[in-house]
């Protein structure tokens, strides 16, 4: 029974960019931080792609490749209000059951739309609908399966612009073809386990029994993925935030260590009030620093659990005192750790300071949404207001009232 839709968008950064400027159309094209050599890109065209370069591809890497790539300056902003008017464009044809990424979205399939022909039209529709309601190069590989996860793996099989049905009695040996690491959960470190416990091939895993994948992923994960690759219908366990963090490749005027600290004081007050913002706490602050010598400074500090941005401020301080000074930082990143719903920790009971810096919060909150971002902010990041603007990580999308824009 086909239960699932799943929509990918294919090379989608830089078909926004392809999108909005007609001149970058049929051209290769690579997505990037910020204008050096040195960054890598964080997305590619498919006629990129023909060349070699593929998201993480560094630059200067990128352009002996291919020596006619077009740089475009990654546009956040823009690329998570494409990523609404895409959801509007697939809400016309079916419901968007759930937002995997910015450029993946699920669709359940129910009553006459499990039958092949129908879902098929469906995501003919689909692909219609983006193409009359967002824009000609805005194309997506559409996988119709029994379960979100065969959605998904069909999705990939034929890009781009493609669409693959995998039905009940085309499994397992349908996924035979694929390698290990082309289904998802299956990263570095899964493989090297699969590799361990002997299982070489997806032939090999689709056919180990449910107690062997139990041990594969030392749990009830191995027996979920069991069911997965048979076509059962299993939901996905419940998800917590672990972290609330922001990195960033620090453009040319901030590879210093003054300027790394000022971005860093940046970055975390975006992190606190995001933490702030999904009712929050964190009980840790890290903080990790990429040099071009290639080598790397980490460090960290507990806290009693707190979403106060005076507490992360200094606790980061306390921390740069010991960053190196010998050596250029090219890109920073801080993380809030040991996070936990505020209303599960318990608030001292004598505690004069806490209610103050909980209204002192707020008000900044309150006012920067308001009058717009960094009317009010902490002073350690004064003169780094304009760097380290949005970013999308994989599976977060901002918040365009709540993010910064570019």
């Amino acid at each position: 029974m086909l239960r699932s839709l799943y929509v990918d968008l294919n090379s989608y950064f830089a078909s926004v960019e392809q999108q909005l400027d007609p001149s970058l159309r049929g051209r290769p094209v690579a997505v990037v931080p910020v204008m050096a050599d040195t960054t890598c890109a964080i997305a590619a065209s498919y006629e990129a792609k023909k060349f070699g370069v593929t998201t993480g591809t560094i630059i200067a890497d990128a352009k002996v490749k291919c020596p006619d790539l077009v740089l475009v300056h990654a546009k956040h902003t823009v690329y998570v209000e494409m990523h609404h008017r895409i959801i509007d464009a697939v809400e016309r044809v079916i419901h968007v059951k759930r937002v995997a990424s910015i450029d993946e979205m699920v669709c359940d399939l129910t009553g006459s739309a499990r039958n092949r022909d129908r879902a098929l039209a469906i995501a003919r529709d689909v692909k219609d609908s983006i193409y009359a309601h967002v824009g000609s190069e805005m194309r997506c590989s559409i996988g119709i399966a029994p379960n979100d996860y065969l959605a998904k793996t069909a999705s990939d099989m034929q890009k781009p612009d493609g669409c693959v049905v995998l039905d009940e009695e085309d499994l397992p040996h349908r996924l035979y073809a694929l390698q290990l690491r082309d289904l998802c959960g299956i990263g570095r470190n899964m493989y090297a386990r699969l590799w361990k416990h002997g299982i070489y091939t997806v032939e090999m895993l689709c056919t180990a029994t449910q107690r062997q994948l139990r041990d594969v992923w030392g749990g009830v994960e191995g027996e979920r993925m069991y069911a997965r690759l048979r076509g059962e219908d299993v939901p996905l366990p419940p998800t917590q935030k672990s972290t609330v963090g922001h990195s960033h490749v620090l453009e040319p005027e901030f590879r210093s260590r003054e300027g790394a600290i000022s971005v860093l004081h940046r970055l975390v007050q975006k992190a606190a009030m995001r933490l702030r913002s999904y009712e929050l706490v964190s009980g840790r602050v890290d903080v990790s620093i990429r040099f071009r010598c290639g080598t790397r400074w980490k460090a960290g500090m507990n806290l009693s659990s707190t979403q106060d941005i005076v507490q992360f401020t200094q606790a980061l301080s306390r921390m740069l005192v010991d960053m190196p000074h010998d050596t250029t930082p090219i890109k920073v990143s801080v993380s809030l750790n040991d996070v936990a719903p505020r209303a599960q920790v318990p608030q001292p009971l004598l505690d004069d300071v806490g209610p103050v810096r909980e209204s002192l919060n707020a008000s900044i909150d309150a006012i920067n949404h308001k009058y717009g971002k960094n009317t009010l902010y902490v002073g350690t990041a004064w003169n780094a207001l304009n760097s380290a603007p949005m970013r999308i990580a994989f599976t977060h999308i901002p918040d365009l009232e709540l993010d910064d824009d570019e």
